[in-house]
C-alpha cells in the first residue's frame, strides 16, 4: 500500500467551492458555540443578576472585566463546566465560578470569581474540579492568583461528593499553603459572603481586600451562631470588613466600593517584583502565511474528508518558520519546529491521509502506524533536550490494528510514544481540532497527560472509538443478551436499538459534553488558536523549574 498527502485533484472553482461550504459550516458551528454560551454567561439568569445590582454589586464576569487589562486577551478557563449538568437542581452555568488567565497591571496571572448569581455562589462537586484547576494552573506555570471570593460555601444537597476527598473542597486551602511556599502570590477580594471552611481560602492568601457592608468573613454565620452559643449578632459586626481590618487583624484592605477593591488589586500587582523566567527562545513575531480565518475553510465540513494538516499549521505559525521533522517517514503524524508569536515550539498533528491499494483509495482518518509513533516518540524526546514547548493538534482514530500491525509491534511503539509524552519535561499545549479516540487521545497528549493547556474545537469528539462503531458494537452486545434469553429481536428492534445508542453516544462525544466535566479547558474560536497558544506559551514561561528528561524503561 502506498500512503500520500490529501490533495483534491479538481479544478479551481470546485476547490473554492469546497472552502466556502466547509467555510460555511465551520462558522456556524462556531456561532453555535457562542449562542451556548451568550446563555451561560447570564449565570443564574436575568432575576438573579437585577437583584444583583440592586444590592450595588457587580456581577463576577463584570469584576473581571474591570480588573484586566484593556485590550490585553482573556482566556476564559470552564466556561461550560456543569454544562447540561445538575439539571435536577436547577443547573450550575459554568460551575458557579468564572476564572481564566489574563493579565492585570501588565502581570500575566489566574482570576478565579464566584458568580453569586448561582445558588449564591454555593460550591457544586464541578465548582470544586474548576477552582483546583485554576490552583493547578497557578502552580504549574507559577502565575499569581487573584480570588473574587462571593460564596455561601458548600452546597449542602451535594456535602457528600465535594466535601471530604482527595480532590474536593478542602484541596483548596492545602493549595493555599502550597502556592504559598511556592513562592506564589495570592490576593483576595471579598465582595460578599465567604462562609465556614470558605473562610479559610482569603486568610490563606498574601493580601485580604474587604468591601465595607458586603464582604464577611466567618467560621459560622448569624444564625448558626445563635444556634451553637445563643448569641445574637448581625453578619456585619460578626465578620465584615470593619471587624477584619479593625479588631481581628484578618483582612488588610478595605474599600466602600468593590471598584476601589479592585483598584487596590491592580496597584498591588504593579508592584510585583521580577520573576525568574524559563526563557524559552523567542524571536520577533512575523504573520502566518496563512489568514489565520482560512481555518474554516480548510477543515473539512463535519470532519468527514481529509484535508492535509500542513495547511492548518500555516494558518497558525509565523510564516516561513516550519521546519518538518522526518517529513518522508511515518506520514500519518507530522512533526516538526516552528513558531508562534516568535515562540519556538515543536508541533506534533495527526495527519490525515489515503491509502492507495489495489482495492482502491481509502481515507484513513488520523490512524498512528508503527512508523509514526517511532518518528513522533523521537522527536518529542528531541524536544525534550533542547527546551521547546510542545503543541498537539489532534484528530486521532487510534492506533492502526490488523495482524500486519500487530506483528510489527504496534503496541511496542505505540507505548514508546505514550512513554515519551506522559514523561516530557517542558510544557505541553493540546488543541483537539478533530477526532480524540481511543488510545490515540492518550499519544497526542489528552486531558490524563497533564497538558499545560488543552483546548478544543467545535468540530471535536472525544471518546473511546467513533460512534458509529461503538453503536454497532453495543448493539450486538445487547441484541446477544435477549436472544439468551429467549426473547425475539425483529428488524425494527435493531433498528429502534442502534438509533438510541448512537444518539445517547454521539452525545457524549460532542465537545460540550468534555468541557462541561473539563476534560477540556475551553471550547475555542479555531481562527484564535494561534492567540491563544501564544499567551499560554508565555504563561509556561513565568516557570523557570524544568526537570532532567527521563524516559524509564520501554521497549525498543
Amino acid at each position: 500500500m502506498d500512503f500520500y498527502f490529501y490533495r483534491p485533484k479538481k479544478n479551481l472553482q470546485v476547490m473554492s467551492n469546497d472552502f466556502n461550504r466547509n467555510e460555511d459550516y465551520n462558522k456556524l458551528a462556531w456561532s453555535g458555540v457562542k449562542q451556548k454560551l451568550d446563555q451561560i454567561y447570564l449565570g443564574g439568569g436575568k432575576k438573579a443578576i437585577q437583584k444583583q445590582k440592586e444590592r450595588n454589586k457587580l456581577t463576577a464576569r463584570e469584576r473581571i472585566e474591570y480588573l484586566v487589562d484593556k485590550d490585553s486577551t482573556f482566556i476564559e478557563i470552564g466556561a461550560f463546566a456543569g454544562y447540561e449538568m445538575y439539571e435536577d437542581q436547577g443547573g450550575c452555568p459554568s460551575g458557579g465560578t468564572v476564572a481564566g488567565v489574563g493579565f492585570v497591571s501588565g502581570k500575566q496571572c489566574v482570576i478565579v470569581a464566584n458568580d453569586q448569581t448561582v445558588k449564591a455562589g454555593a460550591w457544586f462537586p464541578i465548582t470544586g474540579k474548576k477552582n483546583l484547576r485554576m490552583q493547578e494552573i497557578a502552580m504549574e506555570n507559577k502565575l499569581p492568583i487573584i480570588y473574587i471570593v462571593d460564596s455561601a460555601g458548600v452546597y449542602l444537597p451535594m456535602q457528600d461528593e465535594i466535601f471530604p476527598d482527595k480532590e474536593h473542597f478542602g484541596r483548596i486551602f492545602r493549595n493555599n499553603a502550597k502556592m504559598s511556599a511556592m513562592g506564589i502570590t495570592q490576593i483576595a477580594v471579598v465582595t460578599g459572603a465567604c462562609v465556614a471552611g470558605g473562610a479559610y481560602l482569603p486568610i490563606m492568601s498574601d493580601e485580604t481586600i474587604m468591601v465595607e457592608d458586603a464582604g464577611s468573613i466567618f467560621l459560622a454565620g448569624p444564625y448558626l451562631v445563635k444556634a451553637a452559643v445563643g448569641e445574637d449578632i448581625d453578619a456585619e459586626t460578626l465578620g465584615g470588613a470593619i471587624t477584619h481590618t479593625e479588631i481581628s487583624g484578618i483582612a488588610d484592605y478595605k474599600f466602600k466600593t468593590e471598584q476601589e477593591c479592585l483598584d487596590q488589586v491592580r496597584k498591588i500587582m504593579h508592584k510585583l517584583g521580577p520573576q525568574a523566567k524559563a526563557d524559552f527562545n523567542r524571536t520577533e513575531s512575523s504573520s502566518p502565511q496563512r489568514d489565520t480565518a482560512d481555518i474554516y475553510g480548510i477543515m473539512s465540513e463535519r470532519n468527514s474528508k481529509p484535508y492535509n494538516m500542513l495547511d492548518l499549521i500555516s494558518c497558525i505559525i509565523d510564516k516561513d518558520s516550519f521546519d518538518e521533522f522526518k517529513q518522508d517517514y511515518g506520514k500519518s503524524i507530522v512533526c516538526g519546529y516552528g513558531r508562534i508569536e516568535g515562540w519556538a515550539v515543536g508541533i506534533v498533528a495527526n495527519q490525515r491521509l489515503v491509502v492507495k491499494s489495489k482495492k482502491g483509495e481509502m481515507q484513513m482518518g488520523g490512524v498512528i502506524y508503527n512508523d509514526s509513533a517511532d518518528k513522533a516518540a523521537r522527536f518529542i524526546m528531541n524536544c525534550n533536550q533542547k527546551k521547546i514547548p510542545l503543541v498537539f493538534l489532534q484528530d486521532v482514530t487510534g492506533f492502526m490494528v490488523g495482524s500486519r500491525s500487530e506483528h510489527s509491534g504496534i503496541i511496542k511503539d505505540g507505548a514508546k510514544l505514550v512513554n515519551a509524552v506522559a514523561n516530557s519535561v517542558v510544557p505541553k499545549i493540546t488543541v483537539i481540532v478533530g477526532n480524540s479516540f481511543g488510545a490515540g487521545n492518550y499519544a497526542m497528549c489528552g486531558k490524563a497527560y497533564d497538558p499545560r493547556f488543552i483546548f478544543a474545537w467545535p468540530t471535536a469528539k472525544i471518546a473511546v472509538m467513533g460512534g458509529e462503531q461503538a453503536a454497532k458494537t453495543l448493539l450486538q452486545i445487547q441484541v446477544a443478551a435477549l436472544k439468551a434469553k429467549g426473547e425475539e429481536v425483529t428488524a425494527e428492534n435493531e433498528k429502534e436499538f442502534l438509533d438510541n445508542i448512537t444518539a445517547k453516544y454521539n452525545k457524549q462525544t460532542t465537545p460540550f459534553y468534555a468541557a462541561s466535566r473539563l476534560w477540556v479547558d475551553a471550547i475555542i474560536d479555531p481562527k484564535e488558536t494561534r492567540n491563544i497558544i501564544a499567551r499560554c506559551l508565555e504563561a509556561a514561561d513565568h516557570n523557570p523549574e524544568i526537570e532532567a528528561f527521563k524516559t524509564g524503561v520501554f521497549q525498543v
